[in-house]
């Protein structure tokens, strides 16, 4: 029996390979740190809340300036059954309003201290969105690091495994005891167990990338160009006042405006202006009767209302409320700004600390890379110093293996503090406000 051809069926294979291929592309594409940052503001649950307090700060500086904004309200009804009898208010159809304050000493702090407030939630969105590149840049920074110590502790198991393979046979040949041998292999296995713990350093680091950009875990290989230098600043660099100090101030600020206005609230009096107009009716009712004329279709009255406060006890409690309320904001803001003056000599204390590490570490590196040059270059043309008596011997091959292990495992070394050094220079950078500084010249590269 002939089967017809289906054409859908022989090009089914070339999508599924070109689809296959698309997610191993993109499943292995760079990300910069630019992007990652973005996306991690983007994604940040903290900045979405940061976010709202924005727009609910910006709703209530609105509501208090539109106090003064004359509002209107329009209203209708009918009796449900006939009146009988003076009921005391006028019988109407449908009815309008018109109020404002004119005047209110208490409603102008409250403007002035919504303004506040909206200042304090702008200065906190910026704040969190710095926090959340601090932290993004971080991680990634981190994991490129992890990134390149993981190649070099896998270059370290493949010279460990040459190691074992050479001790194996020297320990054949009774050229070296066995606990040469067994020595190599308790080596082997620490790379190893050094391999997995990068690995597993490497994966955790991966999610947290994800958590923070909402990018498909493993789907973000750092790209070390991207990583701009991270400058050397000290304390004694000139310090700007954070946006999270500056937040905090500026809602003391807000507080301390509500709490002058509730005080003078009991001080000031309070003008109104209103408008309001009745379209009357003498359907189902005798309004008439009650008259010495007949009920005008239209009523229209409008003034000026004038509230002088006298005796108000739970005004005067407000007002104490209030004040313990700014008191309370005005030390939170002077506590940030200690937190971070500590957080800033901690910080500096640790950098020379660091730096003279790192300084170390680099040297050593270079140190392990000349002396794998001289054992290599001793295994290519000898050692130089004859085979007489009291010459040095001739270096071994598992002495090339040895070289090689530990210069790589100075690279990691280095590695290491290079990564705690950037951690803390960008923790000194947030402290001292430079934060946004560095993080504009992402938009650079």
């Amino acid at each position: 029996m002939k089967t017809a051809h289906n054409p859908r069926r022989s090009w089914a294979p070339a999508v599924a390979g070109l689809a296959l291929a698309a997610v191993s592309a993109l499943a292995q594409a760079q990300v910069s740190l630019t992007t990652v940052v973005e996306l991690a503001q983007r994604n940040s649950t903290t900045v979405r809340l940061a976010e709202a307090d924005v727009q609910k700060a910006s709703a209530a500086l609105g509501e208090s300036r539109d106090a003064f904004i004359p509002s209107v309200d329009f209203g209708s009804g009918l009796p449900a059954f006939p009146e009988v009898g003076f009921t005391g208010s006028l019988p109407t159809i449908w009815d309008a309003s018109v109020g404002s304050v004119v005047f209110s000493m208490p409603q102008i702090r409250a403007v002035k201290a919504a303004r506040q407030g909206l200042q304090a939630a702008q200065l906190a969105l910026k704040d969190a969105r710095e926090q959340v590149a601090l932290e993004a840049s971080t991680t990634y920074i981190e994991m490129d690091i992890v990134s390149r110590e993981l190649d070099a502790a896998r270059q370290q198991e493949v010279y460990a495994s040459r190691l074992v393979d050479i001790e194996q046979e020297r320990t054949d040949a009774g050229v070296d005891p066995l606990s040469d041998l067994l020595q190599a292999r308790l080596a082997a296995a620490q790379l190893k167990l050094n391999r997995l713990h990068l690995e597993t350093r490497e994966a955790t680091l991966s999610k947290q990338l994800s958590a923070l950009t909402g990018l498909p875990s493993g789907s973000i290989t750092p790209d070390h160009g991207s990583i701009p230098e991270i400058p050397a600043v000290t304390a004694d660099d000139v310090p700007r006042t954070t946006e999270g100090v500056e937040s905090a101030q500026s809602l003391a600020l807000a507080k301390k405006q509500m709490a002058k206005g509730d005080e003078e609230r009991q001080w000031f009096p309070q003008i109104s202006f209103g408008i309001l107009y009745n379209r009357n009716t003498t359907l189902l009712n005798t309004i008439n009767k009650y008259y010495a004329s007949p009920l005008p279709a239209n009523d229209l009255s409008s003034g000026f209302s004038l509230q002088i406060p006298v005796f108000d006890m739970g005004m005067r409690a407000k007002a104490r409320e209030s004040a313990a309320d700014a008191l309370r904001a005005r030390v939170e803001a002077e506590e940030a700004q200690h937190r971070n003056d500590v957080a800033i000599a901690t910080l500096t204390a640790s950098l020379r600390e660091l730096d003279t590490m790192a300084e170390i570490a680099t040297l050593k590196d270079q140190i392990a890379g000349e002396q794998l040059k001289t054992v290599l270059a001793q295994l290519e043309l000898g050692n130089g110093a004859g085979i007489g008596p009291g010459a040095p011997s001739q270096l071994s091959p598992k002495a090339e293996q040895l070289a090689r292990i530990d210069e790589r495992q100075k690279y990691i070394d280095s590695l290491d503090a290079e990564m705690d050094l950037s951690r803390a220079r960008l923790g000194l950078l947030r402290a001292l406000g430079h934060m946004q500084d560095w993080l504009n010249t992402l938009n650079t590269r």
